[in-house]
């Protein structure tokens, strides 16, 4: 019989690694609620035209990445690639406009089918934050400092970089395109066969290309900022000053642009270079146009996503863990004294570890190994004493306490 492995480019989030991931996401969570973002979740897989759409057919996330299947009932579905555009269909199908502005916090897997490697395999977990129905540059600076402000309290923010760049309005775009299919267009031939095919379809994902050859090529291509209209440079501008004002440094990437179809004006990413290659472990956007190319009403939006794998691994220290009490019964009299005493503690605050089996020093030594800071101890002759012995492992001391919950916590919560 074959060995059962995980599937490529997944992985098992056991005890200490998970607890890395859970800090991520509960520090996120707690300081976008301060903000007023509420946490929500959409499912985990959506029609594929919900991606289609919104991430563009030619994109390679639609042709390379996605995990789409059809179901028993034949209707195509994919797993999320990103969570952005289900939160736009989340606001279409359920008449949220008429709620607007909507402050959404999220975090869970996402899938995508790419080479797996450090911090990026193909199920993933993100954090984000959806802001829906604001368009002005106030909507991009708060987003953006609340990036700032997760980072700071991870303790990471000193690892990061913040690179910004506006991809303008729909005619600045429109401009840099023609720019862009000009200049690329003299260069046809050197180019990439990826780069070639996106030349014809979406000339801004050029930009992106690891090709060696391409970056040459890209070094002297047209920058957005020379093709930005009044307005789109207005916003901009509006955006670095909020920015500057909260206190929040950011470099200008001019060749930073977004690989998704639906994003304009702000993108912005926090890159490190902790983990080796330079990477993006929180990036963003403006996605005016997401929710009415779905259907809906002209809805502006801007949020963020962070990547919690790459998150937990930058973390310098294991998150501190509260110490159980180890809660010992030696022999069936003791067993059925503890489960009422280890509800009572339990519902009061106190982490408990139940020992199941085994001798004093063999459920001693597994005390040790949880950490536990203390155990308590109840055989025969504590049930007739009515005590329980509370030994300290750390000192090795240990004494007779009375064989009552509230005794006991006096005991116990000093020692925490």
């Amino acid at each position: 019989m074959a060995r059962l492995q995980p599937v490529r480019g997944t992985r098992d989030l056991l005890s200490d690694e998970y607890a890395r991931h859970r800090v991520v996401a509960d520090i996120a969570r707690a300081t976008v609620e301060r903000s007023g973002f509420a946490e929500a979740a959409t499912p985990i897989f959506e029609f594929t035209e919900v991606f289609n759409r919104t991430l563009g057919e030619t994109s390679d996330i639609v042709t390379k990445e996605m995990y789409t299947f059809a179901d028993r009932g034949g209707e195509s579905l994919t797993l999320r690639p990103e969570n952005t555009a289900g939160f736009a269909r989340a606001v279409i199908s359920g008449g949220l406009t008429q709620s607007l502005p909507l402050k959404y916090f999220y975090s869970g897997p996402m899938f995508r089918y790419e080479r797996p490697q450090k911090g990026r395999l193909r199920q993933f977990h993100q954090i984000g934050i959806e802001l829906i129905g604001v368009g002005e540059p106030l909507g991009d600076i708060e987003v953006i400092v609340l990036a700032a402000d997760v980072l700071q309290a991870l303790g990471l923010l000193d690892q990061t970089v913040l690179e910004l760049n506006s991809l303008g309005d729909a005619k600045s775009r429109q401009a840099y395109r023609e720019a862009l299919v000009g200049y690329f267009s003299q260069h046809r031939e050197a180019l990439s066969d990826d780069s070639r095919a996106r030349l014809e379809r979406n000339p801004l994902r050029i930009l992106d290309s690891k090709n060696e050859g391409d970056r040459q090529i890209i070094e002297n291509a047209p920058l957005i900022a020379d093709h930005l209209n009044a307005a789109s440079s207005a916003f901009f501008a509006a955006v670095q000053e909020g920015l500057a004002l909260s206190g929040v440094a950011f470099t200008v990437a001019p060749r930073l642009v977004r690989g998704l179809d639906y994003y304009c004006h702000t993108a912005f990413e926090f890159t490190t270079d902790s983990l080796g290659a330079q990477g993006a472990v929180i990036a963003g956007g403006r996605y005016d146009k997401l929710i009415e190319t779905m259907g809906g009403p002209p809805t502006p939006g801007v949020g963020w996503a962070g990547g919690i794998e790459r998150l937990a691994m930058m973390l310098s220290d294991a998150p501190v863990v509260a110490r159980p009490v180890a809660l010992i019964p030696l022999g069936e009299p003791a067993e059925r004294v503890v489960l009422e005493l280890a509800a009572g503690l339990r519902r009061a605050g106190v982490s408990i570890d139940l020992g199941y089996r085994g001798n004093l020093a063999k459920r001693l030594k597994r005390a040790n190994k949880i950490n536990a800071r203390v155990a308590l101890i109840l055989g025969d002759d504590e049930i007739a004493a009515n005590i329980v012995t509370l030994r300290d492992l750390d000192s090795g001391e240990q004494e007779a306490v009375p064989l009552d919950p509230a005794t006991l916590l006096t005991r116990l919560h000093p020692a925490g």
